[in-house]
């Protein structure tokens, strides 16, 4: 059964001389951002995070054959000439999100594919048909997160998701707005993406940025202590680390989903962390609540040129992925991909 996260309320430094790795889980819940089994199993993460570039990278590792080729050799029957494609991706999503339930405690996200972003039922049925394979696997609903993007169709898909007590974990996430709405919407969890902000604005002015200026980390700042202040119960989890500076300035954060090679400096680093986000804190911010029907959304989303630029290149480079994956299984299968 999956326990409920409770958020850390303490304004303190762990004391004791460990790594930053121990310190940050003193903090925060710990979120593998891997489909590799083996680097899962070294951290011991309460969760983990796929999508369609990880899935793809972890498919066509040598340890992983056995698993693909079951996987087609499935699809193939189950599909009994309908579309095998689709059968093989939604199977091989599913696959590694059940061999990852075997090693964490907590939950696995799996991502519908990119190229429904702008399509609610299509988004709403992929969905569906992911908690049905992993119910038909005697897995709880309340273990997966569906992961979509944080477009306005997405939000709304998400929205009535929920509803199903199908939990969302909305992605792509670039801006307050779209934050806002997601919380609007009882989304269960957020990830914005604090590295891809700060790779938009070092762009922008040729620069690094220290980690406590850093835009994206500034973001996940601004929008923790906005749920926090308002008691949003949507989890923030920040996501797409570039250093381990990034992941430092957030400690206190609900979840941090973090990749093994941050992991492993955070693992090799001694030092006690000091706690940066905490509720007291967020409920004494200087903020306003606001609200957003769909025109003022496409609006402010239209006025964050870093939001909007990122949003549609995310949603781009996971379908691209998912079109790769698609060629190598269609290999595979022998046959070209859909």
């Amino acid at each position: 059964m999956l326990l409920d996260l409770p958020h850390v309320h303490i304004f303190v430094v762990i004391s004791g001389m460990g790594n930053h790795l121990e310190s940050l889980r003193k903090f925060t819940t710990i979120v593998a951002d891997t489909g590799d089994f083996e680097s899962i199993r070294q951290y011991i993460p309460q969760d983990a995070t796929t999508n369609p570039s990880l899935i793809l990278k972890a498919a066509k590792m040598p340890e992983y054959e056995m698993l693909v080729n079951k996987v087609v050799a499935e699809a193939h029957e189950e599909a009994a000439g309908g579309d095998v494609m689709a059968v093989a991706l939604d199977k091989l999503a599913v696959f590694f999100g059940l061999e990852i339930l075997k090693i964490v405690p907590g939950r696995v996200s799996t991502e519908a594919d990119a190229r429904l972003s702008f399509d609610t039922q299509a988004t709403l049925d992929k969905a569906r048909a992911f908690i049905t394979r992993y119910e038909k696997n005697g897995i709880d609903r309340k273990r997966i997160l569906i992961k979509i993007a944080s477009t306005w169709e997405g939000i709304h898909a998400a929205e009535e998701l929920e509803k199903e007590g199908i939990h969302c974990n909305l992605t792509l996430l670039f801006s307050f707005h779209q934050a806002v709405a997601c919380a609007e919407a009882g989304v269960t969890l957020i990830s914005p993406f604090v590295g891809r902000i700060m790779d938009w604005h070092k762009a922008k002015v040729g620069s690094d940025f220290a980690p406590a200026e850093d835009p994206g980390v500034q973001s996940v700042t601004r929008i923790y202590n906005y749920y926090k202040k308002f008691d949003y119960p949507t989890e923030v989890m920040g996501a797409s680390f570039r250093n381990t500076g990034e992941i430092t300035e957030l400690a206190g954060c609900d979840l941090l989903t973090i990749s093994p090679g941050l992991l492993e400096e955070l693992q090799e680093t001694e030092g006690d962390l000091p706690l940066k986000l905490a509720v007291e804190n967020a409920k004494q911010c200087d903020c306003e609540k606001i609200s957003l029907d769909e025109r003022t959304f496409r609006w402010e989303m239209n006025e964050d040129a870093c939001a909007t630029e990122k949003l549609a290149e995310g949603i781009r480079r996971f379908a691209a992925d998912t079109v790769k994956l698609e060629t190598f299984l269609g290999e595979k299968l022998q046959l070209q991909p859909a």
